[in-house]
């Protein structure tokens, strides 16, 4: 799914995921995710506006990772590839079309961590 960096001026606020990714992606169960970057993997809780008028997501270390890789982006918020990687788990990284395509990801199986059985 591709979602985009919130910004506010040179600050980065948090990463849009919208609503339709909303839908398609997470349970309304799930009170946080997984997100890993790069070699970090961090847990984000999710409001409860997640599910109705704020699909986004909030949260210091993804912040300060975000605006580490936007460096030359300046202000515009920047599109990235958030991919299914398990039980609520998922991998941020930059989007291109292959990362982006819906049809490439199905939810497979996974251990007490959300890491892939295969």
């Amino acid at each position: 799914m591709v979602v985009t960096s919130q910004c506010n001026g040179r600050r980065v606020t948090g990463l849009y995921v919208g609503p339709g990714n909303v839908r398609r992606y997470f349970s309304r169960r799930v009170t946080q995710i997984e997100l890993r970057l790069d070699h970090l993997l961090i847990e984000c809780g999710l409001s409860p506006g997640f599910w109705r008028d704020k699909p986004e997501i909030h949260d210091p270390r993804l912040c300060l990772w975000l605006e580490s890789k936007q460096r030359t982006a300046g202000s515009a918020p920047v599109p990235l590839a958030m991919i299914p990687s398990g039980n609520n788990s998922f991998v941020l990284g930059p989007a291109n079309n292959e990362s982006t395509d819906p049809s490439l990801y199905e939810m497979g199986d996974a251990d007490d961590n959300g890491h892939d059985v295969d």
